[in-house]
C-alpha cells in the first residue's frame, strides 16, 4: 500500500508528516470491518461517538476530540482512497463531526461519519444532507488509481473552491480522483466558466447546467460481478413462453458477461412481428443484469440533433436525447432500448439520425454537443428492436447479435392466453380465480378470431375485453361466474 508523503519545511516536519496508508476497496457498504478509516487508539480515549474534527490531511494526519482531559489527537493510520479528498474537505472547512466506530487491534474503525452543529450537541447541521450524499456517492464509486492520487497533489493548491456553484465544486474536490480523467478535467474547465466574468452570463449558465447534469451521474467501471444463471432462467420463463432458442442466446450471453466480467462488444438486435414480446425480452434482459434501463424511440426522431444535442453558442441549446437518458439513469452503466431501429427517419437534410447511434454502439465514447466532453459508453448495453431487418443499413446492422423472433402458433397463442394473458388481467382487476374463464369452443372462437395477427398484443386486449365484460355482469347482474362459450365470445369481441 502507498504511503502518501507530503513535502513540507523542516519546521513543520513533526506536524506535517503524512501518517497513514492508502487501501484500496470498492465495497459499498461500510462495518467495523469494512471501515472507511482507521485512527490511531492505543490510549483507548476513542469511543463509539466521538465527536472532533479532522485536522487536514494535507498539513497534519490527524482527528481532534475533547474529553475531561483535554484535547485528544488521534493519528490516521489507514484510509479508503476514495475518502481521500473527502477528509481533506471536512479538515480544511473546519466542519464538526461525529465518528461511529469500533475498537479494533489495529486501531479505532470508523464506519459512519456525521455532521454536527457547532458546539457537539447531537443535532444535525443543514450540512449533514450534502455531506451523507458524498459519502453515498462516494461509497458507490471504484477506487481511484494510484496516477489520480498523484495529479490530485499537483491540484491541492486550485483555487477553484471559491465559486457561487459552491455544491459542485465540493462535489468535484472530494469526489473529484473517483471521476474518469477526462470528466475531472472537463469539469474544472466549467468551474472555471462559471466564474469568469470574461464570458456571457448566458455562457455560465451553460455551463453550470452541462456541470449539474454531469455531476448528478455516477460514472462507473465496466466490471459486472457474477450473474446468477439459475436466477436470469427464472426471469426468463417469468416474462416469456416458449422461446426456447431465444433464451439460450442470453443465456450465453450472460455466461460470456460471467467469464470476462465485461459487457459484449456486440448488444442485442431483436427481429420480428409486432407483439411478438420484442420490448419484454429486451426488459427482462435489463433485470438480469440488474442494470436501469431507459428507450429510445427511433420512429420519432427526424434529427441527428435530437441524439447530440446542439452548441452552446445558441440561446435554446440543449443536450441531446442520449445524455439526458445518462441522466434520468444516474449512471453510466444503464441499458439503451432502441425501439423501431427499421423506421428511423432519414432526417431533414442533416443527416440519418440512425447512423449517430453508431459511436454509441462501438463503445468508444460518445460526445454531446450541449456537454462538450466525450462520455465513456464501455458500461452501456444496447438491445434495439425492429421488425424489418431489410430496413436496417448495413453498419448498423454490425455492431448487433441479431435474434429472430418468431411468431406464436396456435396453440402457443391458446397456452398464452388462457394461462397468462386472461389470469394476468383478472389479477390486477382484482377478479377471482373461477369468477372470469372460457370454455373450450370459447378459446377457439378467441383464436379464429384473431388468426391472421401477429404477436399477442391483440390476445391481451381480448383478455382486457372478456375480463371487464365477466366483472360487470358479477356486479350489475349479480352473477357469481362468467363462463364464456364460442357464442358469447363471438357476440363480444369485434
Amino acid at each position: 500500500m502507498p504511503v502518501f508523503d507530503f513535502k513540507n519545511s523542516p519546521e513543520d516536519a513533526k506536524v506535517s508528516q503524512c501518517t497513514y496508508t492508502v487501501f484500496r476497496t470498492n465495497k459499498s457498504e461500510t462495518s467495523p470491518q469494512q471501515p472507511i478509516l482507521v485512527l490511531d487508539n492505543k490510549d483507548k480515549k476513542l469511543k463509539h461517538h466521538t465527536c472532533g474534527v479532522f485536522v487536514n490531511p494535507a498539513k497534519r494526519t490527524s482527528f481532534e476530540a475533547k474529553d475531561e482531559s483535554g484535547v485528544v489527537s488521534a493519528d490516521i493510520l489507514q484510509i479508503d482512497a476514495r475518502f481521500v479528498s473527502l477528509l481533506k474537505w471536512l479538515g480544511e472547512n473546519h466542519i464538526n463531526v461525529r465518528l461511529s466506530g469500533a475498537d479494533r487491534e489495529d486501531g479505532y474503525a470508523v464506519y459512519k461519519i456525521r455532521e454536527i452543529a457547532l458546539g457537539g450537541t447531537g443535532k444535525l447541521s443543514a450540512e449533514d444532507g450534502f455531506l451523507q450524499f458524498m459519502i453515498e456517492r462516494l461509497l458507490a464509486s471504484d477506487a481511484p488509481s494510484e496516477e489520480a492520487e498523484d495529479e490530485d497533489k499537483e491540484e491541492s493548491g486550485d483555487s477553484m473552491k471559491l465559486t457561487s456553484i459552491q455544491s459542485i465544486t465540493d462535489f468535484i474536490n472530494c469526489a473529484g480522483r473517483t471521476l474518469p480523467d477526462n470528466i475531472r478535467l472537463w469539469a474544472r474547465r466549467n468551474l472555471a466558466v462559471t466564474r469568469s466574468h470574461e464570458v456571457s452570463p448566458e455562457e455560465r449558465r451553460h455551463a453550470q447546467r452541462a456541470l449539474s447534469i454531469m455531476m448528478n451521474v455516477q460514472w462507473k467501471s465496466n466490471y459486472f460481478e457474477t450473474i446468477d444463471i439459475e436466477e436470469a432462467r427464472r426471469i426468463l420463463d417469468e416474462e416469456l413462453y416458449g422461446m426456447e432458442k431465444v433464451k439460450q442466446r442470453i443465456i450465453e450471453t450472460i455466461i460470456q458477461i460471467n467469464r470476462t466480467h465485461t459487457l459484449p462488444a456486440y448488444g442485442l438486435l431483436l427481429i420480428g412481428p409486432a407483439g411478438t414480446g420484442k420490448s419484454q425480452i429486451a426488459y427482462a434482459v435489463a433485470r438480469i443484469l440488474k442494470l436501469p434501463w431507459t428507450t429510445l424511440d427511433m420512429s420519432s426522431i427526424n434529427d441527428p440533433e435530437q441524439l447530440t444535442g446542439s452548441s452552446r453558442i445558441y440561446a435554446n441549446a440543449k443536450p441531446g436525447i442520449i445524455m439526458e437518458a445518462f441522466s434520468m439513469a444516474g449512471e453510466s452503466n444503464l441499458v439503451f432500448i432502441i425501439n423501431e431501429l427499421d423506421k428511423a427517419a432519414s432526417g431533414k437534410g442533416n443527416g440519418n439520425p440512425a447512423d449517430v447511434l453508431l459511436t454509441l454502439l462501438d463503445n468508444l465514447g460518445f460526445t454531446d454537443n450541449y456537454i462538450e466532453c466525450m462520455i465513456p459508453t464501455v458500461g452501456v448495453y444496447p438491445i434495439a428492436t425492429a421488425n424489418e431487418k431489410d430496413r436496417i443499413s448495413a453498419p448498423l446492422m454490425s455492431r448487433f447479435a441479431v435474434i429472430e423472433i418468431p411468431d406464436y402458433t396456435r396453440e402457443e397463442k391458446k397456452i398464452i392466453f388462457s394461462r397468462y394473458a386472461l389470469p394476468k388481467v383478472m389479477k390486477r382487476i382484482g377478479m377471482r380465480e373461477n369468477e372470469c374463464s372460457l370454455t373450450d369452443d370459447g378459446l377457439e372462437e378467441v383464436m379464429e378470431i384473431y388468426k391472421d395477427t401477429s404477436g399477442i398484443r391483440d390476445l391481451e386486449q381480448a383478455a382486457e375485453h372478456l375480463a371487464a365484460n365477466a366483472l360487470y355482469q358479477i356486479e350489475v347482474n349479480h352473477v357469481e361466474s362468467v363462463v364464456f362459450d364460442r357464442d358469447m365470445v363471438r357476440g363480444l369481441l369485434p
